[in-house]
Order: C-alpha cells, then sequence, then structure tokens
C-alpha cells in the first residue's frame, strides 16, 4: 500500500499502484495456459504530437474493466497495446523541422506511453508492438509479397492530387477548398503509377462474411454498402464507327434499353480521345482539364449542377438500332463498372436532369402501377414503348432482355460490385518499403530459373517504351528498411522521397539471396547479379493496421507472424472496440487480409473480429465534436491531477451508455469523486485506520444483504453485456444500504471492493491492502450471489379504503389473504376510515395492494 497515506491521496496512491503491477508484470498473458482465454482488444492508437485526448481513454477503460473482470473469473486474459505510428503528420513535421520523423515518432510514443499508464490500464506491455518497427514490418512486407505471388498486387496508372507550384503529390488531407493546404496553390487530378491490390477478388467473401459476425447492424449495412453488389447486365454497344470498336457498359436496369437517348463516358476514358471528332477537341480538352481538379466526391455529389460536352460521336442501341449520342461528363467515374453508361433519363434521376439541361429525348419506358404521369419515374410498373416486351413486368423484362442479349453475343448478366481495388501506395518516405525491385525482361526471366516463388503472371509497367519487371525480394532479405535521407521534401517528379536517394534506388541485386550493393559498384560476380532499381512508393498507413492483431499473439517470433500453437490458442479477437469512424476502410482491409491469409492457411480463422463493438464519441462541454480550433479539447492529464485516474475512470462510464454520444462535464466527475471518497471513509477513519464500523462478525440487514447480492449479480452480469454505467449506478446504490447499516462484516465490504476493483483499481487495491489482506485484490477471484438470497422475506403492501390510500403494511412474504385483511382492517391508520361499517367484499393484487370496499 501507498505509505504515509492517511486521507484519499490520489496523486500518491495511483502511482504507487502502477508500479507495482508493472514490476510484478501482474497482466502478462500466458500462451497456452490452462486457462480458459479471452483475448479483448482496443483499436490502436495513431501517436499524435497532442498525445491522448479524452475519448482516448473511453473505449480504453471499457475493455480494461472488462479484462480485469474477466481475470477475476479465473480467465487468461489477453489485454494488449501498441501504436500504429506510420504516418503523414510525423512525415509533414520532418518536412518542416528536418527532424527524423522515427524520432518525433518515438517522442509521441514515449508522451502516449505515459499518457496511458497514468490511467492504470491492464496491458501487457511485454506485448507491445510499433509499426514503424523493422522487427513488425518485416511480417507486413511478408503479407505483401504473400499477396504479390497470388496475383493480388498490380500496378496501373492512378489519379492522384498533383500540385504544380510544389511539385508534389498531396493527401486529401492537404487540400482544402481544392487548394493546396501550404500556400494555397491550385491542385489538379495527375495519372501516377500506383500499387494496386485486387480487394475486388475476395468482394463476394467480404460479403458473406458479415453473415456470421456480431457486429452492429449499422457497421455491415456500411461495408455492404461499399462493396455494392449489384445484379445486372454488361451490354455492348457497337459504335456507328466499326473503326472504333465497341462500348461496354454495365446497367442493373438492362428492361430501360429501350429508353436510352444518350450514352456518357467518364472523362478519363481510354475511348475519349478516339470518341472525339475534330470539331469537339478544344471543348473536350477543356472540359477534361476541369474535370481533373475534381474529387471523386465533388463529381458525384447528386446536389450538383449536371455538366459535360458532345463528343461527336454515336453509338448502336442493341436492342432497337438506335443511334444514341455520346457524351463526357464527369458525373461517370472511371473507377466504377466500365467507366461508360447508357442514360435512361425517364426513369433515373441523374440522367433526367442531365437531358432536360442539354434538351436531350426523355421517352418513357416504363409505365406506373399507379398510373402516375410524372417524370423521372423509378417505381414498379410495366414495360410499354418497348416492342417484344411490352406488358412485362420489369423483373420479368429484365430476365427475357438479358437472355435475348445473350443469344446474340450482344450482353451477358453479370454482377458488378462498387468496391473497387485498393490503391495501396503513397508518394511519401515515412511508410513501409515496397519489398520489391525492377529489373529488365530478360533479368526477369533469368531470375525465373533460380527461384520459385515468382507470381504466375510477372507484375509490370511501361515507361518510355520500356517495360519494367517487379521482382520481390526473398523472405531471408526482408525487413527492407528506409534509408536515411538528405532531405524529406518531395522529388518533384511525383516520385516519393526515396527517388532522390541515389545510392539506395540504383542497384547491383542478387535475386537468389536479395542481396545488393550500390550501382556505382562494379557489378560483382555470379550469375545471380542483376541490375535493378527499387521501389520508390510506400505502403499505406493501413499496412500496418492490417495484422496488428495477429502480432500480439506472440510479438517476439522471428520465424513467423505468429506460432501455430499461439495462433490456435488465442485464435482472433474476442471483442474487438473502436470507434465507427473505422466502420468501412481499415475494417474491410483487415478482414481482407485475413482472409487471403486463411486462404493460405496462415491462419485458422476466415474472420478477424468475430465480435465488434463501437464506443460513442465524447463532446465538448460545448456539446460539440472536440477539436483544438474550438478549444473544447479536455486533456487526461489535467484531470487526473484534479481527479485522479479512478475518478476519470469511472465517471468515462457513468457518463451513459457506453456506444451513445455524451457531452464531456467537468463537474459531473465531482459526484463520482464523492462516491470513490465515500468509500475510502467507509473502509478507513482519518487516522488511515480501519474504520471500527466493519467488523469481523455479525450479520447484515435483510435488506442490505440482499442489495448485496443484487448488486453481485447485476454488476457481473452489466459488464459482460457493456453497461458499466448502471453496474456502477448499483454499487452506488449498494454503497449507500451499507452506509446505513450500524456495522458491516468485513468479508461485506471486501466483496465490494472486488466489485469496484475493475472501475476504480487503484483505490480497490489500497483499501484491500489497508483491510488486511494479502495480495493483490486482482487474485481474490470474483465474488459470487446466492439466489435464494435475491428474494425478500418480507413485502410491502398498500391498504386502500374505497379505493384511497390509507396505510402500508410491511408483511410476510407468505402471508395468506385472510391474515392480510385482519392485519389491514386492525392498522391504526386505516381503523378511522372503516368504523363500524361493514366490510362488503376486498380486491386484492397479490404482492402489491389490498382494496378495502365498506
Amino acid at each position: 500500500m501507498a505509505t504515509n497515506c492517511k486521507d484519499y491521496d490520489f496523486l500518491q496512491i495511483e502511482p504507487h499502484w502502477q508500479s507495482f503491477w508493472e514490476k510484478t508484470k501482474a497482466f502478462k498473458a500466458e500462451n497456452g495456459a490452462a486457462k480458459p482465454k479471452f483475448y479483448v482488444l482496443d483499436m490502436f492508437p495513431y501517436p499524435s504530437g497532442s498525445g491522448l485526448h479524452i475519448g482516448h481513454p473511453e473505449g480504453y477503460t471499457a475493455t480494461d474493466i472488462l479484462a480485469r473482470y474477466k481475470r477475476a473469473r479465473g480467465f487468461n486474459v489477453l489485454h494488449p497495446i501498441g501504436w500504429d505510428a506510420f504516418g503523414l503528420p510525423a512525415e509533414q513535421h520532418a518536412v518542416k523541422t528536418g527532424t527524423h520523423p522515427a524520432a518525433n515518432t518515438q517522442n509521441n510514443i514515449v508522451n502516449f506511453r505515459r499518457q496511458i499508464k497514468a490511467l492504470g490500464f491492464s496491458y501487457d506491455w511485454d506485448r507491445e508492438v510499433d509499426t514503424t518497427d523493422p522487427k513488425y514490418f518485416r511480417w507486413t512486407q511478408w503479407i505483401f509479397l504473400q499477396l504479390f505471388r497470388k496475383g493480388l498486387a498490380y500496378v496501373d496508372e492512378r489519379p492522384v492530387w498533383w500540385c504544380p507550384e510544389l511539385r508534389t503529390v498531396l493527401a486529401n488531407e492537404e487540400i482544402v477548398d481544392g487548394k493546396s493546404e501550404v500556400g494555397g496553390y491550385p491542385v489538379e487530378r495527375r495519372n501516377l503509377r500506383q500499387w494496386v491490390l485486387r480487394i475486388t477478388a475476395y468482394a463476394e467473401q467480404l460479403i458473406d462474411g458479415l453473415q456470421g459476425v456480431d457486429w452492429p447492424d449499422s457497421t455491415k449495412r456500411m461495408q455492404e454498402a461499399w462493396i455494392g453488389r449489384s445484379e445486372g447486365a454488361e451490354v455492348i454497344f457497337k459504335l456507328e464507327d466499326p473503326k472504333l470498336g465497341d462500348l461496354k457498359i454495365f446497367t442493373t436496369r438492362p428492361d430501360t434499353l429501350f429508353g436510352c437517348t444518350y450514352m456518357v463516358v467518364a472523362p478519363e476514358h481510354p475511348l475519349v480521345d478516339s470518341l472525339t471528332v475534330s470539331a469537339q477537341r478544344e471543348t473536350v480538352k477543356a472540359y477534361r482539364f476541369k474535370a481533373a481538379s475534381k474529387s471523386d466526391l465533388e463529381r458525384t455529389d447528386l446536389a450538383k449542377d449536371k455538366s459535360g460536352v458532345f463528343s461527336g460521336s454515336y453509338a448502336i442501341n442493341p436492342v432497337n438500332g438506335a443511334k444514341v449520342p455520346i457524351w463526357i461528363a464527369d458525373y461517370v467515374l472511371m473507377g466504377y463498372g466500365t467507366g461508360a453508361i447508357m442514360a435512361v433519363p425517364a426513369h433515373d434521376e441523374r440522367d433526367y436532369e442531365f437531358a432536360k439541361q442539354y434538351d436531350l429525348p426523355i421517352p418513357r419506358v416504363i409505365a406506373a402501377t399507379d398510373g402516375r404521369d410524372t417524370l423521372p419515374y423509378t417505381g414498379d410498373g410495366k414495360l410499354i414503348n418497348s416492342p417484344g416486351y411490352d406488358g412485362l413486368s420489369w423483373p420479368g423484362a429484365k430476365k427475357k432482355i438479358t437472355a435475348d442479349l445473350a443469344a446474340r453475343g450482344a450482353g451477358k448478366g453479370t454482377v458488378n460490385y462498387k468496391l473497387r481495388d485498393w490503391l495501396f501506395s503513397r508518394q511519401r518516405y515515412w511508410g513501409e518499403p515496397f519489398p520489391v525491385v525492377w529489373v529488365t525482361e530478360a533479368d526477369y526471366r533469368r531470375a525465373a530459373t533460380m527461384r520459385k516463388d515468382l507470381p504466375a503472371q510477372p507484375v509490370t509497367f511501361a515507361e518510355s517504351g520500356v517495360t519494367h519487371y517487379a521482382l520481390p525480394l526473398p523472405d531471408a532479405a526482408l525487413p527492407l528498411q528506409l534509408p536515411d535521407v538528405q532531405s524529406y521534401l518531395p522529388s518533384g517528379t511525383g516520385e516519393s522521397p526515396l527517388a532522390n536517394e541515389t545510392a539506395w534506388l540504383e542497384i547491383w541485386f542478387d535475386v537468389t539471396t536479395g542481396a545488393s550493393v550500390p550501382a556505382t559498384q562494379p557489378q560483382p560476380a555470379g550469375e545471380a547479379w542483376v541490375r535493378a532499381r527499387r521501389e520508390t512508393n510506400t505502403m499505406p498507413q493501413w499496412a500496418g493496421s492490417c495484422w496488428y492483431y495477429l502480432r500480439f499473439l506472440d510479438p517476439q517470433n522471428s520465424a513467423a507472424i505468429a506460432s501455430p500453437e499461439a495462433l490456435k490458442y488465442w485464435g482472433v479477437p474476442d471483442l474487438y472496440v473502436g470507434g465507427a469512424e473505422h466502420a468501412v476502410l481499415h475494417l474491410l482491409y483487415a478482414r481482407f487480409w485475413h482472409k487471403v491469409m486463411f486462404d493460405l492457411g496462415v491462419v485458422p480463422q476466415a474472420e478477424p473480429f468475430q465480435k465488434l463493438f463501437h464506443q460513442g464519441i465524447i463532446l465538448g462541454e460545448d456539446g460539440v465534436k472536440m477539436s483544438k480550433s474550438r478549444g473544447n479539447v479536455v486533456n487526461p492529464d489535467d484531470i487526473i491531477k484534479a481527479y485522479g485516474a479512478d475518478s476519470l475512470r469511472l465517471y468515462l462510464m457513468f457518463l451513459g451508455p457506453l456506444e451513445a454520444m455524451k457531452p464531456w462535464n467537468t463537474k459531473g466527475i465531482e459526484g463520482v469523486s464523492r462516491f470513490l471518497k465515500k468509500i475510502w471513509r467507509e473502509c478507513l477513519t482519518e487516522e488511515g485506520a480501519v474504520n471500527p464500523r466493519i467488523t469481523t462478525a455479525g450479520a447484515l440487514s435483510p435488506e442490505a444483504d440482499k442489495a448485496l447480492h443484487e448488486t453481485i449479480k447485476k454488476v457481473g452480469e452489466d459488464v459482460e453485456a457493456l453497461k458499466f454505467n448502471t453496474a456502477i449506478s448499483q454499487m452506488m446504490i449498494l454503497g449507500n444500504a451499507l452506509q446505513k447499516e450500524p456495522a458491516v462484516p468485513r468479508a461485506v465490504m471486501l466483496d465490494l471492493l472486488r466489485l469496484l476493483a475493475p472501475f476504480a483499481p487503484h483505490l480497490a487495491e489500497e483499501l484491500w491492502a489497508r483491510l488486511g489482506q494479502s495480495g493483490s485484490i486482482m487474485s481474490a477471484g470474483w465474488p459470487t450471489y446466492e439466489a435464494t438470497r435475491l428474494v425478500s422475506s418480507t413485502m410491502t403492501i398498500v391498504i386502500q379504503v374505497n379505493g384511497k390510500h390509507r396505510g402500508d403494511l410491511c408483511v410476510d412474504v407468505g402471508v395468506s389473504e385472510t391474515e392480510l385483511i385482519q392485519l389491514a382492517s386492525a392498522n391504526p391508520k386505516v381503523r378511522p376510515h372503516i368504523a363500524d361499517r361493514p366490510l362488503k367484499r376486498t380486491i386484492y393484487i397479490k404482492g402489491r395492494l389490498i382494496n378495502l370496499l365498506v
């Protein structure tokens, strides 16, 4: 216990017990222990320079309470923490100050670690991971190589934000109102070579897997919407000029083909140059340049004015042979479907607005079931103005037209996904280097005779008429580490700062071992050595967070992500807690990687997170989301200094349901602080001695005894259900009941401390020791309740005379109705209202009320 501590001095008590837990490794999880296991995980934080804000400890406190509770119930608990530490802010800081991002990141981690330990969280610090540690990102690179070898990684030209003035690629968060955050310069979309992961190959599995996980329905719906599975048809429109070939589109409504009056292709579509006639070339060029400055979100905003230009070319509608003009418009994205659509303005709001703006025909081909004639009409109905299909319901016509198109070779039924392949590279320094080098075709073919781990289909890209081949590093050559650089400024070509590090970039490479020397040196002897160039892109921050939950199982393993034994014993998290802002991307990417590893036999489960819970957002005291600019951010350091970590933990859970959004109120924390002080005073005198009200013998009153067993039952159930606010309320009820007792048996007070320990662990440990108990309260187990003592032996009955409340009666539970009538009639408060009048009859509502009718 904390020495010389008479009062509830949390500034002395809390550091003492934090030091005790650390020295004794109190929260160490043992792989393969005989106990039942429980793996509870927080979404690990990005260690920003500003440190923890009050929103971080909310979820962390919830998982910590559950972890401590499960340990008390006899579980071997894995409750780890780590750092998602690659990221843009550290690189931006490096550009401004010249400080290496690693140094800045480590400083931030030190501060985060200090803050987290000050809150008394029961993490197993021996399992701490850092995504920027080469021992960690070695396995991030290894997983990428599995994707690469499986044919799930490729290179493609993809649009990025480019600032001509700064000569650099910008992230979305570095752009404000279409201009660079730094300098306010105009930006534009430009295609650059990017690594892309074929997540679309797992689209169906990603949808199907949602059926078997215990997640919030809203999160499942968001993932399903992001993947966007839709059934329809791929339709082939021949172009009027047969030399140009065909234009393929995907539509979910082939039944409306007769209503197609124009087509739209995205400005980036590869056929735009071919489709544009000479008279329209300058107009199209100007339109494409303007479209390049818009984000995908701006382009698809339904509220924005529609814009487009006519290409001058026509397609032929496959169902009726009609000529259909081809327009170029930015509301169609190259990344979705085929980058081209058929427009049916009578039955699509977006197409309707475009057709009205450019005076294009709007023929109706679906008759409304209710006879409405307003357009656009998107409801049910039967086909009209569709020769050969008139009168069919639209679902029936959809099937028949699709079948007829397939029979003529003009289309086929297909499934399309809104999900796009994952753009997996950044033109940044501070990220995991890609474990590949680029070589010539001849050198790649030679390497293929010496290596058995190359993909079935080579990954290539062409530049200035030369095709380059991606050659993976052998596993034994991992990790590939970042070089020290002279400058963190971008290269000026769109590539990362790594493009300036010639000695690291241009190398002689041993295709069998992965060894390398700078190309400025003579070529080493041996046929395995080839001239190579390293990849200058780095991986996105998502990479390290896609699999970290697996590394916690066996973080010191240098031979594998985790041993088969650890993977089998711990499996995946039994509970994963984090913000709803990660409902789509992080969770989707992690599921994708996990499913790939499952297919490869690396992990034994098909899904990474069986149970997911989103904590709510804590707003500022002004009811608005916390932000530095508003000045409403609450620093947990300040709260701990003023009230203690236990009070902060308790208040965060007492604010309301864990999943709810709720405002912070500094004054509100005083209530839970008073509750903890009351528990302290119930246990100890002002001199720090054991309170004489605590006795070694004796018993509680029936009411207090019932409250004790109710509390043990409810707190356990509420913790399991993550209903921490009601668990705290119940402990307060018990505290009040015990305060009314003339004496409290020591065993009862110890039970209350064991209930309180997961919530306020420092106070519970201190009082446990002060009451003469040996060892830590964590090893004392969880109290048990007796069901028979939840039922009271007495009950209170309301007495009415002719329907009016005249008194109350405390009687034994087993009292008969006859006895109850006699007792009620004799009650001093009731007798004057009966007097000598005869009792006509009685109405008895068992256990609650008796009404005497006179």
